[in-house]
């Protein structure tokens, strides 16, 4: 599980980029930009995993004949 970054900090680390406009709930967005991320990483996965599966399968149906 991630752990949290504390608000201040969060805050504090955005302020030192000029072009970042800190909101109320910066850090919220930030959680959840981090959790979309990590959501696209498992599909990313998911994907690879059933394509080796797939590709193993037919290397398999194909070399014992």
């Amino acid at each position: 599980m991630l752990k949290r970054v504390p608000k201040k900090t969060l805050k504090s680390l955005m302020k030192k980029k000029a072009h970042i406009r800190v909101g109320t709930a910066a850090d919220a967005k930030v959680e959840l930009n981090v959790l979309l991320f990590l959501h696209m990483l498992a599909e990313e996965a998911e994907r690879g995993r059933k394509l080796l599966r797939r590709n193993l399968r037919l290397s398999k149906h194909t070399t014992s004949k």
